[in-house]
């Protein structure tokens, strides 16, 4: 089983970062990430919708690519249906989400004074971090800020740019977000932008990178059950539910490099 590969699947392309920390701290790792871009963004479509698409996702990459682990690499979807999904796989492969490994690594950190957290419209409304923090750190205080332009800014490929630049500014300046000495970056498309943030706060706040969180909780996880591999059997493979050119060229991106997509129907 240690050389079947690990499942990654989110609404379209902001995974990839997941996918990119996954792959370069377990090199030996095959991956398997599915986009299921003819249904994005989830963001507005309803819970019960989502989790049917994510109950289709993970059953075609269980049972059709042999998968030893599945990552929700989406904020969404974590929320919407990972303790559906956890409780349906529960003692055959290991399901991991993206928010629970980020809550887990705030309240270890005994540093941190007041929390900023930003994320799309979708997930700061949801009120999943905010619930998850009040109920495990109560004396914790922090912020959540909606900051929507960030994510299709990425896609649209700006930034390290005056423009990106000029957003960023705009949202870490607000009021919310004054005194924070930790930042939580609840998108899987910030990772992207984690520099610019970084300069932004003169490197005095500490930065909780989804992407790094997660990889880290996984390499954990395979270690733990024993299921890591020594060495990498077959190439990565990417799958679309929707092929588009324009989102080809975007995947290079957030992967570092062109990928070959593949079509499948879910």
């Amino acid at each position: 089983m240690n050389n079947q590969p690990i499942g990654i699947f989110d609404s379209g392309i902001g995974g990839l970062t997941v996918a990119n920390a996954i792959s370069t701290l377990l090199p030996n790792e095959q991956l398997v990430y599915f986009g299921d871009t003819a249904h994005l963004p989830y963001g507005d479509k309803s819970f019960d919708l989502i989790r049917s698409y994510a109950l289709g996702i993970t059953d075609f990459l269980l049972k059709e690519k042999n998968c030893k682990a599945v990552v929700i690499a989406c904020n969404t979807a974590s929320a919407a249906a990972y303790e559906l999904l956890r409780d349906q796989y529960k003692g055959t492969v290991p399901i991991i989400n993206v928010i629970d490994p980020m809550i887990e690594a705030v309240i270890a950190d005994n540093d941190i004074h007041k929390l900023g957290i930003i994320a799309t419209k979708t997930t700061v409304a949801s009120g999943i971090y905010q619930e998850k923090l009040t109920r495990r750190k109560p004396s914790l205080p922090f912020a959540a800020l909606a900051t929507p332009l960030l994510a299709s800014m990425i896609e649209e490929g700006f930034y390290n740019d005056k423009i990106s630049h000029a957003i960023l500014e705009s949202y870490l300046a607000n009021e919310q977000l004054k005194d924070i000495d930790a930042l939580v970056l609840a998108c899987t498309h910030y990772p992207l932008i984690k520099e610019e943030i970084d300069e932004f706060y003169q490197h005095r706040v500490k930065l909780f990178d989804s992407a790094e969180v997660v990889a880290n909780k996984l390499k954990l996880i395979l270690e733990k059950e024993n299921l890591t591999s020594e060495s990498k059997q077959v190439e990565d493979v990417f799958y679309v539910s929707d092929y588009t050119e324009s989102f080809a060229k975007t995947t290079a991106i957030f992967w570092g490099k062109e990928v070959k997509l593949s079509l499948k129907h879910i």
